[in-house]
């Protein structure tokens, strides 16, 4: 496996203090199709390499038949008291989706921080989202708990998922108006195929008010990897429906063949061309990638140093539009 651990390269979230490395390493696998000795083993491998950004969420895995949600964490926690490493890497988890407890009332957004401090094992979470904004609760009522998370010195920033352009703009100017806590960042579904989901109204508001995007989905399921092609058959993955499905879509086949372009052109694979064309997209700090397997993690790796070039970004622009 390639050694990138000579780049010591950090970006920051928004206004915080929180330094974060250019790729975050998505915990949803883990208690999933990565079973504890499988997560470690990718965790080892991205912490060696240089990596200190996880991301996770208190539902994750509760859709596997068995699990009740929080399985993620619980690995996440235990690797870090084996490996002792805890002052060294930045937690992200979220809260609001756990099946047990929707929504984002205050009183659901302080049980689930609790929940997710005891699971992971920590005293204090880097990063707290609200995992999916919820229209039936104020936006007075969702910061007012968040910014007495931070006060109770539980929570060290707060940030926002899977939220619409007027609902962060209130939240902050609530925050702004009234001294509480502010994000610092949202967690957007945005990728190659996936443009209209972050591009816009959201994104402005996010510029206006210097925040970052963390964007999930950032290999569109794995269809960005290349893995899944037109005529090319099964691929035994638990994600293989979400991701043969941009295949239907016009733009599908446009992006592989512009991802292939440019991946043959700069020896690398079209995960690491597809990464490098969202983190140099506006506003994105760091966007979210999973790994089953610490031999999956390569491809991923290498979109820290790839810089592409501006006809590159527009063959990619092109093709995804």
């Amino acid at each position: 496996m390639t050694d990138y651990r000579t780049d010591a390269r950090r970006v920051t979230l928004g206004t915080s203090d929180l330094a974060v490395s250019p790729l975050c390493l998505g915990g949803n696998v883990f208690g999933w199709t990565a079973d504890e000795a499988q997560s470690f083993a990718v965790l080892d491998a991205y912490a060696a390499a240089g990596g200190n950004f996880v991301d996770t969420a208190d539902m994750y895995s509760s859709w596997v038949p068995g699990n009740t949600g929080g399985e993620s964490e619980t690995v996440i926690g235990t690797w870090l008291r084996s490996r002792g490493n805890r002052d060294g890497v930045v937690i992200a988890t979220k809260v609001g989706m756990h099946p047990d407890a929707p929504g984002l009332r205050a009183s659901n957004i302080k049980r689930g921080a609790e929940e997710s401090l005891v699971r992971l094992g920590i005293e204090r979470i880097d990063l707290f989202y609200t995992h999916r904004d919820d229209p039936a609760t104020p936006v007075e009522e969702i910061v007012t708990a968040l910014d007495e998370l931070v006060r109770e010195g539980k929570v060290r920033e707060i940030a926002a998922s899977n939220i619409g352009a007027d609902r962060l703009a209130e939240s902050l100017a609530f925050s702004d108006r009234e001294g509480l806590a502010r994000y610092v960042a949202v967690q957007p579904h945005y990728n190659l195929v996936s443009r209209g989901t972050y591009e816009g109204p959201l994104a402005g508001v996010v510029a206006a008010n210097g925040l970052s995007a963390v964007p999930y989905y950032a290999l569109a399921s794995g269809f960005l990897t290349g893995k899944y092609r037109p005529g090319g058959g099964e691929v035994p993955s638990a994600r293989a429906q979400g991701a043969a499905r941009y295949l239907a879509e016009p733009r599908g086949p446009l992006v592989l063949e512009a991802l292939d372009k440019v991946a043959a052109a700069r020896g690398v694979e079209p995960a690491t061309v597809a990464l490098a064309w969202l983190a140099a997209r506006p506003t994105v700090a760091s966007p979210i990638a999973s790994a089953r397997t610490a031999e999956q993690l390569p491809p991923l790796l290498a979109a820290i140093d790839l810089r592409l070039a501006e006809e590159e970004l527009a063959l990619l622009d092109a093709a995804s539009a």
